[in-house]
């Protein structure tokens, strides 16, 4: 993976306006391996300028076109999925197996799906003498983070284009190069000009500079609370449209009458997904009183059998964290567990023996956790569980809700009647029921404090449209 020096507006591969570069860090290695440029806000204005200048004849291509350029562009990113699941495995530290079988494909299915919602979308419906009219809202910036890159990219690329709206990214400046090899693919397809653009840099000039743009009609981010509200402040005195995708803090509900092997495997599983890196992660496991112990027992285990080290080899199932800072604040999560009276069942915060190098965490389950303490209240995004008991249905679903965050969960019992009783009392917004397989076109988006606004499948698209009302005599 070489170096990158170019940002890419208007159709072309130009020199950055600054010199600055960005280091891109192996956080397997601790060793930088790649350079990107230092976006500016200069760079941000001349995106901006290039698809606000694109996007009347953009918005007005039809849906059968852009439809043909969503089909080419996941048939671009095929061609090329082993270099995406290689550069997202050196860049954060996916592990092979992760990144060729999520972080890479994942996200061709996500564009495919919008092919399909173009075939048959209903771009306009009728109420009374009335024509609404659905229509492209306008220039979107995104703001992506670094736990799924390419992923994240995606569920705001695809349907801003499929809805006819141009696009302006900053992705994160730790995982910068699978942008850079997805607008390769981009400027393989022969866009018009200005319809994408790429502006590499740091939160804290080309982040706020987009999200703050006059231009922009639509600001769409995914990453953490307090850099969600800076997004939303930046863009209020424009009034410029924005839609929130924050943390989490699921609670993995397992009811009395659960297959709690099953429940405690799949939900170790689904808590150190990609490393514990996931705002999905169910990182709060509620297990009844009389159930508790032996639910200990087998989230041991299993939380053992995870192999933790060299990302690159296809049996390693947790790399390191994406960064020093996470890493550490993993760990001093951990340490604040213990001191507020969590018991270490397995793991830890002591660096891995046999791990000098890296930013590695050892998977971890904490037991005697409290609902109001801090390892249960934070996002902790890395491999950590929590363990909580409670007595009855009602208690679980007041320990479910008593979070600030409210994006996804699990529930588990034999009673479909009853799991869909309990899903329906967690305010979050999607909990699956018995391990339920991912589906990409549901509507996905949070509660509370972890977000508002939608991703994926038709609502998705609904974010990148304006509806328009047109009186008929």
């Amino acid at each position: 993976m070489s170096d990158r020096t170019s940002v890419y507006i208007n159709g072309q591969w130009t020199a950055p306006a600054g010199n600055g570069r960005i280091a891109v860090e192996n956080p397997a290695t601790e060793s930088t391996f790649a350079y990107v440029p230092e976006g500016t806000a200069a760079d941000v204005d001349r995106a901006v300028a290039a698809a606000r200048d694109a996007f009347p004849a953009w918005s007005q291509t039809s849906p059968a076109y852009r439809r043909d350029v969503l089909q080419a562009l996941a048939d671009g990113m095929a061609t090329r999925t082993q270099e995406f699941a290689e550069t997202i495995t050196a860049e954060m530290g996916a592990p092979a197996g992760i990144a060729a079988a999520i972080q890479a494909p994942l996200p061709q299915t996500i564009v495919r799906s919008y092919v399909d919602i173009l075939e048959n979308f209903e771009w306009s419906y009728e109420v009374g003498n009335t024509l609404v009219a659905r229509e492209a809202a306008g220039v979107v910036g995104a703001i992506t983070p670094w736990n799924y890159p390419l992923h994240q990219i995606i569920c705001k690329l695809s349907p801003a284009l499929a809805a006819g709206c141009t696009f302006v990214l900053k992705p994160s400046e730790l995982t910068p190069l699978s942008a850079y090899l997805l607008f390769d693919v981009l400027h393989e397809l022969g866009l018009p000009p200005g319809v994408v653009n790429l502006v590499p840099g740091y939160g804290s000039e080309v982040g706020a500079a987009l999200a703050g743009h006059p231009g922009l009609d639509v600001a769409s981010f995914t990453g953490s609370v307090a850099s969600g509200a800076k997004v939303a402040e930046a863009a209020a005195p424009n009034i410029t449209r924005v839609t929130l995708e924050l943390g989490g803090k699921s609670a993995n509900v397992i009811l009395d009458d659960a297959d709690l092997k099953l429940a405690v495997k799949i939900g170790i599983a689904k808590a150190f997904l990609n490393c514990g890196q996931t705002c999905t992660a169910w990182t709060r496991m509620l297990v009844p009183s009389h159930m508790y112990e032996e639910a200990l027992q087998f989230a041991t285990g299993f939380a053992e059998s995870y192999i933790m080290g060299d990302p690159t080899l296809t049996t390693t199932k947790l790399g390191p964290l994406a960064s020093k800072a996470q890493r550490d604040k993993v760990r001093g999560l951990i340490d604040t567990a213990v001191s507020e009276g969590a018991r270490v069942v397995t793991g830890g915060s002591a660096a891995p023996d046999d791990l000098p190098v890296g930013y590695y965490v050892r998977p971890t389950v904490l037991a005697d956790v409290r609902p109001d303490s801090t390892i249960a209240q934070t996002e902790v995004f890395g491999p950590v569980l929590a363990v909580m008991s409670y007595d009855g249905d009602d208690e679980a679903v007041a320990i479910a809700n008593d979070s600030d965050y409210g994006l996804h969960g699990g529930v588990w019992s034999a009673d479909i009647d009853r799991a869909m009783s309990v899903a329906r009392r967690m305010r979050t917004g999607s909990v699956d029921i018995n391990g339920a397989a991912y589906n990409p076109i549901a509507p996905f988006g949070g509660y509370k404090k972890s977000g508002y606004g939608r991703e994926l499948g038709a609502a998705g698209m609904d974010e990148y449209l304006s509806l328009k009302s047109i009186g008929r005599p």
